[in-house]
């Protein structure tokens, strides 16, 4: 059937089977280590894939006003071309979503804590600087006083630390109360909570009070840190993108949920101690 198909529906639908191909071949070249996510991200999903949509949406319009002129008309074709105007659109419009998203999540570093984030530990730092990650930034500088941020921030960000950007927040994520749980059963509960949550490497300093995991995105295999510190009342959580400007408001989502999820295995406390994955 497809052999005889008119010569511009074959090319729209041969690029329509493509599209799908060519984002998971970015995605997943960078989560395995392919490429870098620079080129991953920035330069074929960015990049070259918005080029793509765009031929995409060419031919298809081509292949609409030329299914239209044609005698008989047929409702198929024109089908095959409504789809291809509609698939870049779809597209075109998720790319806005996420400037959107990016916009309103300026920064890839949240913590319950601003005035002294929860710290990673020594070995979570040596493998974000072997991974050449995003440095850890200081809570109270502006941003404009950042190198990450002097020449990608808006002038009205500028002029803020990280410290305000999340006390603005209208989701700011909160300390959990230790209530009547003991210091152990609160570090045993956060790591509970990580391991429901998928996280991997998780590792506990029960003196310390400390809980740390990694959160791996399923696409393009994006790390972020993520910590949790105990104290005698309460647990303060932080969560840092290892790569990337912002996070989407990832690191926030996670936050709420793993407070959510620590918070209801703390419920259970008085039934003997979370098991820690």
């Amino acid at each position: 059937m497809f052999k005889t198909l008119p010569w511009h529906t074959k090319i729209v639908l041969a690029l329509l089977a493509f599209l799908p191909f060519y984002f998971a071949l970015a995605a997943l070249g960078t989560k395995f280590g392919v490429f870098g996510w620079q080129t991953g991200l920035l330069s074929l999903t960015l990049g070259g894939g918005v080029i793509l949509l765009g031929i995409v949406a060419l031919a298809a319009l081509v292949s609409l006003i030329l299914a239209v002129r044609a005698k008989p008309r047929s409702n198929g074709l024109m089908a095959a071309a409504i789809i291809g105007l509609l698939a870049p659109a779809a597209a075109f419009l998720m790319f806005l979503s996420v400037g959107a998203k990016g916009s309103e999540n300026p920064i890839h570093d949240i913590a319950t804590d601003t005035a002294n984030p929860p710290a990673l530990s020594a070995a979570t730092m040596a493998e974000r600087d072997a991974e050449g990650a995003n440095p850890l930034s200081d809570y109270q500088t502006p941003l404009g006083q950042l190198p990450l941020y002097a020449e990608r921030a808006p002038d009205e960000l500028k002029v803020k630390s990280h410290a305000q950007i999340i006390t603005d927040r209208t989701d700011r994520p909160a300390p959990l109360p230790l209530g009547g749980a003991t210091k152990a059963e609160g570090v045993a509960a956060v790591a509970a909570a990580m391991g429901a949550m998928g996280l991997s490497d998780i590792r506990t300093n029960l003196d310390a009070g400390m809980v740390e995991g990694v959160s791996e995105s399923f696409w393009f295999g994006f790390k972020d840190d993520v910590v949790a510190r105990v104290g005698d009342a309460q647990v303060d959580f932080r969560s840092v993108s290892r790569v990337g400007i912002s996070d989407l408001g990832a690191n926030t989502a996670r936050i709420a949920e793993l407070r959510t999820r620590t918070e209801a295995l703390l419920g259970t406390a008085s039934r003997g101690t979370p098991t820690a994955p």
